[in-house]
């Protein structure tokens, strides 16, 4: 069978559709819609343009955003002051601070300074305890992503075994509890697993997050394996965006295999304007 190429920009437009009839639906009836805060500090290029696609997203579901773009050499004092305004505010459902921060801001303290009643990214604490526990929450966009493309693939992961490439708190932790809620029995790697390529062989779905361009080989993949591909790289020689998958290798040894660009990215802000819509039902 020809492996499936899972096409994440169509999945991503269905839930983008979802999120925008039912704020439709909600205004419709008297509610009062969503809005989204973004913050972005300094002159990061990749920011700026993550910023800008979220902007867009909101447009395009009828998520109302409020857009705060501060110099590079904003204080942490000044930035804090800004989300104490914006959790105090009655009309904002979510905050979300744009990462890197610049050297002089702690990210940690900036994250912790957020309400958790509109952590739209599901970064804070008080929202990773409830994402272990298994609470209803925001959560972390780009693991929520991935569980909506295997489930609306058909893909299931009840009783299958899934590795996870990668530790980070972003991907690696929150995807490992997001499987584990769907009964997959899960395994983690990273760069001390010892032979990497032999764990990774006994997934049934391997999903590779370690920020290294097409390090992950057929070597790495059981045949017929779902392998989702998280990684956004640049290609050194071409110039052009790949993953952490070498996906010409790889894709003929998978039952289903996501593209970069084209698979998980455009989940990531589809989630996004999920969570804004669910903070603001809870609120």
């Amino acid at each position: 069978m020809e492996p499936m190429i899972i096409d994440g920009k169509a999945i991503a437009a269905a839930i983008r559709q979802e999120v925008r009839e039912e704020l439709a639906a909600g205004t419709a009836a008297g509610g009062r819609g969503a809005t989204l805060a973004v913050i972005l500090v300094g002159d990061n290029p990749a920011s700026a343009t993550y910023v800008r696609n979220k902007k867009r997203a909101c447009e395009d579901t009828g998520i109302q955003s409020l857009s705060y773009e501060l110099p590079q050499d904003t204080t942490e004092e000044k930035l804090l002051a800004l989300i104490a305004e914006l959790n105090s505010r009655p009309d904002v459902d979510g905050i979300l601070v744009q990462l890197p921060l610049p050297a002089q801001i702690n990210e940690q303290r900036v994250l912790l300074a957020i309400d958790p009643a509109k952590d739209v990214d599901g970064f804070h604490p008080v929202s990773v305890g409830h994402l272990v526990l298994g609470d209803p929450v925001a959560l972390p966009c780009t693991p929520a992503g991935i569980i909506e493309i295997l489930k609306r693939t058909g893909i299931r992961m009840e009783g299958r075994e899934a590795v996870i490439i990668g530790r980070s708190n972003i991907v690696g932790k929150p995807m490992a509890h997001l499987l584990l809620r769907e009964n997959a029995t899960v395994t983690i790697t990273h760069s001390r697993t010892a032979d990497l390529p032999a764990v990774c062989r006994r997934a049934d779905i391997l999903i590779a997050a370690i920020g290294k361009a097409r390090m992950i080989t057929e070597e790495y993949v059981k045949e017929g394996a779902v392998v989702i591909d998280v990684g956004i790289n640049r290609d050194e020689q071409t110039g052009k965006l790949c993953g952490d998958v070498d996906f010409d290798r790889v894709m003929p040894h998978t039952s289903a295999i996501t593209p970069v660009p084209g698979g998980v990215g455009p989940m990531t802000i589809a989630m996004l304007m999920k969570n804004c819509l669910e903070l603001s039902k809870l609120r």
